[in-house]
């Protein structure tokens, strides 16, 4: 069964397809947009374009926040598609203000049943759980999700150095075997809308759908 976003849920989808290729081909979300790449329903939203970028941006920082948070798999480990949806919520949690935290929250669980694995997006509401409450406690999750990796005797280096293959064992592995699945392996069908190959920007100007 295909797959269909709307308004803002649209872009963020965008915005974790841009995100899961820079990954992939270990370029940064800008490097990725000069030239080409693959959307399944485009083209590209102002609004995708903005929390896909602004992800990278901070991405470090924000990986701390899922490496110190996530209880069950170490972020090398987890399945790339719920790495990024992460990413993407909590930019949005931290540094969009005009999204409220639970709508943000919510927007990425829906992503991640059409797009992760069976049990995605009660990892992922799990996770951005803990740090929402902290958030409403008034906690900087930045600095916090820091000096729990100085904790540990780890530092965001230590995490990238994981996440790009150096080690396996920054966190304690997970206790059954998982093999991270490709973006959309967990969907029926392919995805929506034919893909959208695009050389260039390729982006909406003037964004008149519905907005969260």
């Amino acid at each position: 069964m295909a797959v269909r976003f709307g308004g803002r849920t649209r872009a963020r989808s965008q915005a974790l397809q841009l995100m899961f290729q820079a990954e992939a081909a270990g370029r940064t979300v800008p490097e990725v947009l000069e030239g080409e790449y693959a959307l399944d329903n485009g083209p590209l939203r102002d609004f995708g374009r903005e929390l896909a970028v602004g992800c990278d941006g901070v991405r470090h920082d924000l990986d701390a926040i899922i490496a110190t948070r996530s209880k069950e798999w170490s972020i090398n480990r987890m399945p790339a598609v719920d790495r990024n949806l992460l990413r993407l919520s909590l930019y949005e949690m931290i540094y969009v203000p005009e999204v409220d935290v639970p709508v943000a929250i919510n927007e990425v669980v829906e992503l991640a049943k059409a797009y992760g694995t069976d049990e995605s997006a009660r990892f992922i509401n799990g996770v951005l759980g803990r740090v929402a409450d902290d958030i409403e406690a008034g906690v900087d999750v930045v600095a916090r999700a820091h000096e729990d990796l100085a904790a540990r005797g780890e530092s965001s280096a230590d995490v990238q150095y994981a996440l790009e293959g150096g080690k396996n064992d920054v966190w304690e592995e997970p206790e059954k075997d998982f093999e991270p699945l490709p973006f959309g392996a967990g969907m029926e069908d392919e995805l929506t809308g034919g893909i959208w190959y695009v050389e260039g920007p390729g982006t909406i100007e003037n964004d008149d759908e519905e907005d969260w």
